[in-house]
């Protein structure tokens, strides 16, 4: 049996903040991976269960290997629709947000979030929270947001009457926040919940290579390109990282999501502890986007949050520079050399 996440106090008022609201607005963060997107289709199936009209939105483009899931079709992006939404939160009851911690990890969206007047719940797996919400729901040690999302459903008892539109994209954003299960997934919990979500008829099968097996060929000789001519390896530090410029990405025809998984690649070399990803932004000059990868305990998080204005998990996070693509590699090297007894 799953332990219970909210207590009697709080399960209360979250189903009196659903019942009273008329208007709810689901936010998930800016790139939205399968954990985002997951986490607010699923809420928003349970909450269409309720009575209730829902809408899910997110502050830009999110991964084509993301499309297959129920009801994408429905998700408002803010870049494209911005006033619809700006009215939308200036009227609403009830906001969620979900797999994000700090309001500006909506980017474009933090302003209007801010001012809107409703009441706002947060769901969220990353460290120090910081939304101003009359309902913090934060468990860092949890797999993902969809996992809370999940524990959240079971304990009110609403699992019962949820189908595939739920358990399908609750599975996809575990699925995805863990690399298919090969890390931050060891509690027993998590594969109860699988068993219990498998029990709605979803095909796991088909949603790990709807996810992992649904690349433009492009995509493939991008991965190739990168691993043979960009990528450094620090054997000292036991550490690599690789740039992918402007013009690399024009070259391979880059769509969103192509870059998804190759930080992780890296990590397959004997003795590496730590992969860095330096992508240009494929619009904006001098800004870079940063992901990190680890293993075992070299925190991530920390390196992140003193060298790349970023934040996340232990052996998984992400940040930006406001610097050329040369700057950053040089920001890489020091975070590297001051890290360097973490990393031997």
């Amino acid at each position: 049996m799953l332990k219970d996440i909210l207590t009697e106090r709080e399960c209360s008022e979250l189903r009196s903040l659903i019942d009273n609201a008329e208007s709810i607005v689901l936010c998930g963060h800016m790139h939205p991976d399968g954990d985002a997107i997951g986490s607010v289709l699923g809420l928003a199936e349970v909450l269409k269960g309720l009575g209730k009209d829902p809408l899910v939105v997110v502050p830009d483009q999110f991964p084509d290997y993301l499309h297959w899931m129920p009801n994408t079709q429905q998700i408002v992006r803010y870049d494209k629709r911005k006033e619809y939404v700006d009215t939308v939160l200036k009227i609403a009851d009830l906001v969620f947000c979900l797999d994000f911690n700090t309001l500006s990890r909506t980017d474009a969206m933090e302003e209007v979030l801010q001012s809107s007047p409703a009441k706002k719940v947060l769901i969220d797996h990353h460290l120090d929270p910081q939304v101003d919400a009359v309902l913090t729901i934060s468990h860092p040690e949890m797999s993902s947001t969809s996992e809370l999302v999940f524990r959240i459903v079971w304990q009110m008892g609403l699992f019962e009457q949820q189908g595939k539109h739920f358990a399908g994209p609750i599975y996809c954003g575990m699925m995805t926040d863990t690399g298919g299960f090969t890390y931050n997934s060891t509690e027993p919990d998590i594969f109860y919940i699988i068993s219990l979500l498998l029990t709605k008829h979803i095909d796991k099968d088909k949603i790990y290579r709807n996810v992992y097996h649904n690349y433009s060929e492009h995509r493939i000789r991008l991965v190739g390109y990168v691993l043979c001519h960009k990528l450094v390896v620090d054997n000292m530090h036991h550490a690599a990282f690789y740039t992918l410029t402007r013009e690399d990405l024009h070259q391979f025809h880059f769509i969103k999501g192509d870059a998804e998984g190759l930080v992780n690649m890296p990590l397959q070399i004997k003795g590496i502890k730590l992969s860095i990803s330096l992508r240009e932004d494929t619009e904006r000059d001098n800004v870079i986007w940063v992901s990190l990868r680890s293993v075992d305990d070299f925190p991530c998080n920390k390196m992140a949050e003193m060298f790349f204005n970023g934040g996340g998990h232990l052996n998984a996070s992400g940040g930006k520079l406001l610097c050329s693509i040369d700057e950053a590699v040089e920001v890489v090297k020091r975070a590297m050399l001051y890290f360097e007894d973490t990393l031997k």
